[in-house]
């Protein structure tokens, strides 16, 4: 196993994250900004789509051929992509030569901290696929213990990478801005910590950070197949919160905090939160609560239960669905809670609730991804902010 060499401290990329970018960039912008957005189209296409020729590419992305033969000969350069051979015949004159993405031999190192004190970390490649994965302890660490210590799992998943590691992903609770900032995490003590720009210039490489939620989302749209027009996926974990994207965007909000669901009051004299007020989203479906409200229950009473939380977190999500007409919605979460009388209720009541329209009703499902959402999440940061897609 070779070890790779960390380049130079290095200022932070562009974040991925903007009110004005797409996460996935189809087509060419003003000259002022073409090399660079050009060059994060042709990625996207071989990413999505597989192996093209460069007279594919060119039809694709309305680029003239020219100008694609100049960005696939950088990428050969930079080792990004590979020229495959022929095209097989089949198709009239002379055979193609296919260019792909080469990404199993890039490689990723995602942090997933939804679960803490459990942090999991992992080495990914370009297409989502776990190489490795290790588990740390961080019970009890906050401020700059935490900070000290996600920084130490960072470095040894970089040193233990088999290929070169492109950059860091990290899904983290709280409230996370464009530039990977973490305004307010209350679960490791964090308050306005510049942990993006901290750890590239400790690592060396691109560290990009959002809310775990967030990446979940990130996760389904570039890993799954959540429909880019508006979807919301559900984060239930040791809290609830919520990703949305609309419109090919995620949706982040004027204070940072769009999804941020699970202390919406869902029954003013209902259990203790850890917030410090009564009945919030968390204390009716995070795991936690639901354990202890379903022990000793008949099979018959725990189904009663379940379906009983599923109605209300429908009733909390039927007025989002609506207002912005998504077109699903994606629970991810302990399968064992969630999937089953739970999710048929909060299908059922978003469904009721919304008005009818023309086509499909909404649709409220498990995530594709299941337990690894955050961290291909992660790895779908480190695409979006230094490659320019997702």
């Amino acid at each position: 196993m070779t070890v790779p060499t960390a380049p130079g401290p290095r200022p932070h990329p562009t974040p991925w994250r903007t009110s004005t970018r797409a996460l996935r960039p189809r087509a060419k912008v003003l000259p002022s900004q073409a090399r660079a957005h050009n060059r994060s189209v042709v990625l996207g296409l071989l990413f999505h789509e597989g192996p093209v020729s460069r007279a594919d590419l060119a039809r694709a992305t309305g680029l003239t051929r020219v100008t694609v033969s100049e960005i696939v000969g950088d990428l050969l350069t930079d080792g990004l992509v590979a020229e495959l051979g022929l095209r097989p015949e089949g198709r009239v004159g002379k055979p193609a030569m296919m260019v792909g993405l080469r990404a199993a031999e890039h490689h990723v190192v995602a942090v997933d901290l939804q679960r803490l004190p459990a942090a999991r970390v992992a080495v990914l490649d370009l297409s989502g696929t776990v190489v490795s994965e290790t588990t740390a302890d961080v019970t009890g660490l906050r401020g700059e213990d935490a900070t000290a210590a996600l920084e130490d799992l960072c470095r040894a998943g970089i040193a233990g990478a088999p290929q070169r590691v492109v950059g860091v992903g990290i899904g983290t609770p709280g409230i996370v801005d464009a530039a990977g900032r973490v305004v307010e995490s209350a679960r490791l003590g964090w308050r306005s910590v510049p942990l993006a720009e901290r750890l590239s210039h400790a690592l060396g490489v691109g560290v990009h950070v959002a809310n775990d939620a967030d990446t979940a989302a990130l996760a389904e749209f570039t890993y799954g197949e959540a429909s880019p027009s508006g979807f919301m996926v559900v984060a239930v974990g040791q809290g609830v919160g919520a990703g949305l994207v609309l419109d090919g965007h995620l949706v982040r909000g004027h204070r940072l905090a769009a999804g941020e669901i699970g202390h919406l009051t869902v029954d003013p004299r209902g259990e203790p939160c850890e917030c410090g007020r009564r009945g919030c989203l968390e204390t009716i479906v995070a795991p936690a609560y639901l354990d202890r409200m379903l022990a000793g229950r008949t099979p018959a009473r725990r189904r009663s239960a379940l379906r009983d939380a599923g109605h209300r977190l429908g009733a909390v999500l039927a007025p989002v669905v609506a207002a912005l007409d998504l077109e699903e919605v994606i629970l991810t979460g302990p399968a064992e809670l969630l999937d089953g009388p739970l999710l048929e209720a909060a299908r059922e009541t978003v469904q009721t609730t919304c008005l009818p329209t023309e086509g499909t009703a909404p649709q409220v499902r498990m995530a594709q991804l299941g337990a690894n959402g955050v961290l291909q999440g992660a790895a779908a940061l480190v695409l979006s902010g230094e490659f320019g897609f997702s």
